[in-house]
């Protein structure tokens, strides 16, 4: 019998995503022809919608503005037939994110207009809709869009209910910090893990472990672009090399993809080390396509997901055994 479906709240970066990839080799401090896409991103918004099209029930916390690109990110959520739980205000501009990709899909520069977010978040989890939501959900995923003040308020509205968090870069990463203890799981990427731990990226898995779990983390997912990515929680360590995508065509939202289906799947009692295969194969689709999020059917993902190893649990960095 399948698995009910789960109730998610989804709050955090719901915006305009900007993405110019350019034609050749990047020149830097040079004009570099290539061509921009324009849709509706932010890293929780994007995990939401893969929650959604799994099959969950999701409803978004999130903040805009009162111009065009409000009602593009507003048309956006109805779309993918989920809750919109946003505030609008009317004199602000909405957020923004826009990087430039090289010929590869990896991103060489970004920037993120996100003022709105810090003057909007810490009032809008004080609000009766979205503490009711938080109150009702199987489990809450927030990014650090919000600010520090508004993410230690959300995890004391959610105690008892699992609370996951997307990491969404270097400089953000540092606001779950104070909360880190109070985490289902966070995703992030080998910099984000790094600036949270003040540890070297390119450290040894199991000494990079070692310094999440010291910072109160119980389950974290590192992911390292192709390379090998680090998964843990209170039972093992996982490491595992995704498979090479058949075409590299945008990276972005890829983490989120991972993270969206994880929380889904750990929501319905899918067991860590498959939830991670799942977030993973969700990932590679998600690098194929040139949209932020991958429109696939179950065929397609099983079919990926049968080229994504099987997570052989190791022993976590305290025991005695000595970790690859």
């Amino acid at each position: 019998m399948p698995s009910p479906p789960c109730t998610i709240l989804a709050i955090g970066g719901a915006h305009i995503d900007r993405r110019g990839r350019v034609a050749g080799p990047f020149v830097p401090g040079a004009s570099n022809p290539g061509a921009m896409r324009e849709e509706v991103g932010g890293g929780v918004f994007n995990a939401a919608r893969v929650i959604a099209g799994r099959g969950g029930r999701v409803a978004l916390v999130s903040a805009r503005g009162g111009d065009a690109a409000g009602e593009a990110v507003a048309g956006a959520i109805a779309a993918a037939r989920i809750e919109d739980l946003s505030a609008v205000y009317l004199d602000r501009t909405t957020a923004s994110y826009t990087a430039i990709l090289d010929a590869d899909g990896d991103v060489v520069a970004a920037l993120a207009d996100m003022a709105l977010y810090d003057a909007a978040f810490d009032r809008l989890v004080r609000r009766a809709k979205p503490r009711a939501a938080i109150a009702s959900a199987d489990a809450v995923l927030c990014d650090a869009n919000l600010s520090a003040a508004a993410l230690e308020r959300l995890a004391g509205l959610a105690a008892g209910t699992p609370l996951y968090a997307i990491a969404i870069s270097p400089a953000k990463v540092g606001r779950l910090a104070p909360l880190a203890d109070r985490l289902a799981c966070l995703f992030m990427n080998r910099r984000e893990a790094a600036a949270l731990t003040a540890t070297d990226a390119g450290a040894a898995p199991h000494t990079l472990v070692e310094a999440l779990r010291a910072a109160g983390l119980a389950s974290a997912v590192v992911t390292a672009g192709g390379g090998e990515l680090i998964a843990f929680d209170d039972e093992a360590l996982y490491l595992l090399t995704p498979p090479p995508p058949r075409k590299i065509s945008d990276v972005t939202g890829a983490g989120d993809a991972l993270a969206g289906t994880m929380v889904e799947s750990l929501t319905v009692k899918i067991p860590f080390s498959e939830a991670l295969r799942r977030g993973i194969a969700a990932a590679v689709l998600c690098i194929e396509s040139p949209a932020a999020i991958a429109d696939y059917n179950a065929l397609a993902f099983a079919r990926t997901l049968t080229r994504v190893p099987q997570a052989v649990p190791l022993p976590l960095p305290q025991d005695k055994m000595v970790c690859p």
